[in-house]
């Protein structure tokens, strides 16, 4: 996941604000339960010792919310008063998810607002292909396409000369067709930039469209089981997507499982563990963060200077460096802030844990480095 949105949160020290509210609940008394909810963060700022400019802004931010429509939630970060930044949701969050702390606590948002692949969905037919752009969030028409030609679509008996010819005019018309459409859906993957082709329709127009496509856009792209107006066709798209960020994570955790290995001179291009992700956010060689959100790591205590690579596993290792301020931080908050600064993404392991039951790394924390 790029982070780079979060760049705003690490401009100023000073304590920040963290709430995940849920919006994911439409009843009928949903804006009395909007106020009550932004009433509740308040209180829980409150008493984790937030400044009640803080707390009053991040009530009214919340409250703001009492006639949204939002499907899943909004992530909030405020600090001396102002909301800072807002991040829309992909997943409901827990109830309670409220921080008051030296650094914001973003690490949920790994799994609340993170590998979301938008995907631009195409439901074929003989003459066409209607086009939507879909995400956890977002669901919107992309255009309509038209193959040039419409005449023979239907395919007849080859009991004679005529009608086989009649049948092979049909073939050509769906191959014209397939090409037309797969050049259109190539140029649109490249305008939107969707991380997934997924085609729907009767298997033989999806296959021929399919093997139209450059390889660039066919390698992205994906035919479903179920055809346009299954019932389990909207669920399929979204195990497709689903699968999508399983495979890409996994990918990087054989990454990282090869990285670990030395080389001759004994150097490993992977690190795990909070003493050694601390040396290398120290020096600026996190290329990519690995973190289980829940993982023992994670809550461990470290302490923090104003530059994001100042960071140590105890107050005196800050002082011996000649930092004269130091604060106390979650570990993954110290970490994530690091890799932000140096543009590395930061991907959870949540999805891969799910399967395989193995927790790489060990602690929950882990990453591929710049250089050995």
């Amino acid at each position: 996941m790029e982070l780079a949105f979060l760049n705003p949160l690490y401009e100023h020290p000073g304590c920040w604000a963290s709430a995940y509210v849920d919006l994911s609940r439409h009843e009928e008394d949903m804006h009395t339960q909007r106020r009550l909810t932004a009433e509740a963060v308040a209180r829980q700022l409150r008493e984790q010792g937030a400044d009640e400019a803080t707390c009053r802004a991040v009530h009214d931010a919340v409250a703001a919310l009492e006639r949204s429509t939002e499907p899943y939630g909004r992530a909030l970060f405020a600090r001396d008063g102002e909301v800072v930044l807002q991040v829309p949701l992909t997943q409901a969050p827990p109830q309670g998810l409220v921080r008051w702390g030296t650094l914001p606590h973003v690490t949920p948002l790994l799994d609340l607002a993170g590998e979301d692949p938008v995907a631009l969905v195409a439901y074929i037919d003989r003459t066409g292909a209607d086009v939507e752009l879909r995400s956890a969030v977002l669901r919107e028409e992309a255009g309509h396409v038209t193959g040039s030609r419409q005449w023979p679509m239907h395919r007849a008996k080859a009991s004679d000369w005529s009608e086989r010819h009649f049948q092979l005019k049909v073939e050509d018309t769906w191959e014209h067709n397939a090409r037309e459409i797969a050049d259109a859906l190539a140029a649109c993957q490249a305008e939107t930039g969707a991380d997934l082709l997924i085609l729907c329709g009767e298997q033989r127009e999806c296959r021929s469209v399919h093997e139209q496509l450059p390889g660039r856009v066919r390698d992205r792209a994906v035919e479903t089981a179920h055809g346009v107006g299954s019932r389990l066709l909207p669920r399929e798209v979204e195990e497709i997507r689903a699968r999508h960020v399983r495979e890409r994570i996994l990918a990087e955790v054989d990454r990282y499982r090869s990285a670990r290995t030395p080389d001759e001179e004994h150097r490993a291009a992977a690190v795990e563990g909070v003493p050694g992700l601390i040396e290398a956010a120290r020096e600026h060689r996190l290329a990519e963060l690995l973190i289980l959100p829940d993982g023992p790591d994670t809550r461990r205590e470290v302490w923090i200077g104003e530059d994001p690579a100042q960071l140590a596993e105890r107050l005196t290792e800050l002082r011996d460096i000649g930092e004269r301020q130091a604060w106390p931080a979650r570990a993954d908050d110290a970490l994530v802030r690091a890799a932000v600064v140096t543009d590395a993404p930061v991907f959870s392991l949540t999805p891969v844990l799910a399967e395989s039951g193995e927790e790489v790394p060990a602690g929950g924390m882990g990453a591929l480095l710049r250089w050995r």
